[in-house]
């Protein structure tokens, strides 16, 4: 897949030098993000944004020859949500075929072919028939049966966010924010609490966090209290 402006992509961290971010580009190449483009305003620790192997999900803002300028400020959460879901799939989907076929490597390319990996994952859940266009019978329906055994397994999505407030009643405040129901809430230290829901159902699952998570930072608007959603 070649990148093109405005794309909305993964990448891995790779380095930090001077004020410049280096990032591998998921199966496309190099890029890189300035610190103006990490977040708005001052930032006084890198590496409460990014660090070396730390997945992101940025924007593509200009395309040269030898690299690619991206932008982590300026990606949307839903489109982060997006991308992040399109990820865990093509993961999943490539641990099964791996877990299944020795020519796995030939299968994932023959696939790309013709689909995107998070896709192909998706189509193959309601008609798993076109798995024998790309391999033997016998691995399809092995592959199928993993995948079933999968569905049935409660499905857990956890999203990490950095709450601070600067007032007398700070913690007291902190813990009336953090009042909210039907989600697991864990403080991880320096000011950052995992927000988890557990379901049968993946988007049930994603649907609760969210919920939450657009509770307490409504509620944190109210206290004028500082509220980031961070990236796993």
């Amino acid at each position: 897949m070649e990148v093109k402006e405005n794309d909305i992509v993964m990448c891995t961290v790779k380095n930090i030098a001077g004020t410049t971010v280096f990032v591998q580009i998921e199966e496309d190449g190099q890029g890189s993000i300035v610190f103006s483009e990490i977040a708005a305003g001052r930032i006084r620790n890198i590496r409460e944004y990014v660090y070396p192997n730390k997945k992101i999900v940025c924007k593509v803002i200009k395309i040269y020859p030898d690299h690619v300028e991206l932008s982590l400020r300026r990606v949307t959460g839903k489109e982060r949500e997006e991308i992040q879901a399109r990820f865990k799939k093509e993961k999943t989907f490539t641990s099964m075929l791996k877990a299944i076929l020795k020519d796995s490597d030939q299968i994932i390319t023959k696939i790309k072919t013709e689909y995107e990996l998070w896709d192909f994952f998706d189509k193959i859940r309601d008609d798993g028939k076109i798995l024998e266009k790309f391999m033997k019978k016998a691995d399809s329906e092995a592959i199928i049966k993993l995948l079933d055994e999968k569905k049935d397994r409660d499905k857990i999505v956890k999203k990490i966010i950095v709450l601070k407030i600067s007032s007398d009643s700070g913690i007291f405040d902190i813990k009336e924010i953090l009042k909210i129901k039907n989600v697991k809430i864990n403080y991880l230290g320096s000011s950052k609490f995992s927000i988890e829901s557990t379901a049968k159902d993946y988007k049930e699952a994603e649907h609760a966090v969210n919920k939450a998570i657009k509770q307490i930072e409504a509620k944190a608007k109210e206290k004028k209290a500082f509220f980031e959603l961070k990236e796993k």
